[in-house]
């Protein structure tokens, strides 16, 4: 079934695409893309209104492909189910089983489930600053110190 969901969803990129290609194309009240590439024509390959009929319904035709390939893949992903699991939403079993209110069962000091394990912490050290810092260098006002 996974074949299916790939083919589907290249049919629906490559039909996007077209009926991208094929509105951008056609000839509208302005300057388009259509005017740019002889879409109003009357010596065109399709005639005088020929070639809008014809970008009409090949516009057409790919819309129908890109829905068609939307509802299947709507069907496949709804259709991928384990046996047993019961028909429905993600939202289905929203609020079936919540915790009683003001009942926290989580202890601060737990690990987290799936962290590397750490150096421990120390106990009660706590980083101080040096006391005696070394006295600023004195110099002239917008003088840079040398060595």
């Amino acid at each position: 079934m996974a074949w299916l969901t790939t083919l589907l969803i290249t049919v629906l990129a490559i039909s996007a695409i077209a009926v991208i290609v094929l509105v951008l194309l056609q000839h509208g009240k302005g300057a388009d893309m259509g005017a740019a590439f002889g879409g109003g024509a009357s010596g065109s390959l399709f005639g005088a209104t020929g070639s809008a009929n014809f970008l009409s319904r090949s516009t057409a035709v790919a819309a129908t492909v890109f829905f068609v390939a939307t509802l299947g893949l709507a069907f496949t992903g709804t259709s991928q189910r384990t046996p047993g699991q019961a028909p429905g939403g993600l939202m289905q079993g929203v609020g079936q089983e919540a915790p009683a209110p003001g009942k926290a069962e989580t202890p601060a000091t737990a690990p987290i489930p799936g962290a590397a394990p750490g150096p421990a912490a120390p106990t009660g050290v706590i980083p101080t600053a040096p006391q005696s810092a070394p006295p600023p260098a004195q110099g002239k006002a917008g003088e840079i110190p040398t060595k």
